[in-house]
Order: structure tokens, then sequence, then C-alpha cells
């Protein structure tokens, strides 16, 4: 068994927005070079769980600790760099191109330009590499958002709902795409609605409701 510290640990972590509890005492420890599937029905409180993951809102009680950050006393400018996230579309500018957007992206980061190519092709967009991020389908547009996590090489993967709207070739890739950034030594987090179907991958499955854990098979 690993001794390595958690990737991500919380205990007894609460988010409150407008008196309202988003996450209600959630205690999780997730390792490293792990893949966890957060599962739930809507208002769950999935994409909140992955939000404090990735310091997009504020720790309100408990503790917890992500990348090595704090999330109540930490910088919390520190864990978004160290973390990825990618959402329902994407953050892109939609008149410049897919190639445009993460040669934009990598020089503002001082992330290697050169293999920009590389990941287009690796996410199944090299035919797209001229096509405005406006004119790109909402499944391209998360494989654009993957390929800018692979120019990253963040060390914790969160993906909020990466299967919406996908068919059984989109599952499929970002199956493989996942089981491979996880070889790699990347954590990954993903957001479901339903635990994952794929037999290529062996994930942690937790299953939130009202804002806690009612079940974890890990």
């Amino acid at each position: 068994m690993s001794n390595a510290s958690p990737v991500v640990e919380l205990r007894d972590a609460v988010v409150m927005i407008g008196g309202f509890p988003l996450l209600s005492g959630v205690t999780v420890e997730m390792a490293p070079r792990s893949l966890t599937v957060v599962t739930g029905a809507n208002g769950a409180g999935k994409t909140s769980l992955l939000r404090l993951l990735g310091g997009l809102i504020t720790l309100s009680r408990g503790y917890g600790v992500v990348s090595g950050v704090d999330l109540k006393t930490g910088d919390l400018r520190e864990l978004r760099r160290r973390v990825g996230w990618l959402g329902h579309e994407g953050s892109f500018y939609d008149d410049l191109s897919a190639e445009e957007n993460l040669t934009f992206a990598a020089k503002a980061l001082q992330r290697p330009i050169g293999e920009i190519a590389v990941v287009l092709e690796r996410v199944g967009l090299s035919r797209r590499s001229s096509t405005p991020a406006k004119k790109l389908s909402a499944g391209q547009r998360r494989r654009l958002g993957l390929a800018w996590l692979l120019l990253r090489r963040p060390e914790t993967w969160l993906l909020d709902e990466p299967y919406a709207s996908l068919d059984d070739e989109g599952r499929t890739f970002f199956d493989d795409l996942i089981g491979d950034v996880v070889a790699g030594g990347a954590t990954v987090v993903v957001s479901a609605h339903d635990p994952l179907r794929s037999d290529s991958l062996a994930p942690r499955t937790l299953t939130l409701a009202g804002g806690l854990v009612v079940g974890d098979d890990g």
C-alpha cells in the first residue's frame, strides 16, 4: 500500500452560498493516481464538490487540502494553477480557432506551444484546428478543453459531466484518455449522473445526496 499523502483530503467540509448549504459536511480522501466518479441526482452537490476542489468556491466550515493547498488558509490562485477544470462548455474565445485558442492560452501560462499539434491529434481535432471555436459542437469543445488540459498537465483533473450528450464513440474516447491520464500519474475526479459503464476503467464511485456522501465503494 502506498504511503503517499492524499491529493484530496476533506473533513466535514461545508460550503454555504446565501445561507444555503451546497455541501453539508463531506469527508473524503483521494489518493494520487486515482480515478473517482462522483454520482448523484441534479442538486446533489456533484459540481459544487468539484468547484471546491478547484478553488472556485470557498470552504465555509471544516477542513480541506487539495494538491497541497489548504482550502481555508492557502492561496487558491496557486491551487487553480495546480488543478485542471473542464466544465460543460470550456472557456474559449469564440472567434479564435482551436489552434489559436490553445496558442493564446499556452503563451499566457508559458506552456510549450510546440506540443499543440500533438494534443490536437490526441483529442481528434487535427482536422478542425483552424475552425473557430464558435463553430465547434459541444462535444468538440469538450475535446478542445481536454487538449488544453493535456498541454497544461495538471496533477489533478476535475471533469464536470464530460459524458453529457456524447455518443458511444465519444464515451470510449473519454474513457481511453482518462485511463491514459491516470496511468501517467494524475488524479482524476469526474462528475456524472450515473456510474461509468466502461469495462476498461475501474473507478471509485462516490454517491452524493443533499450535499453529503451517501455511498462510497472505495
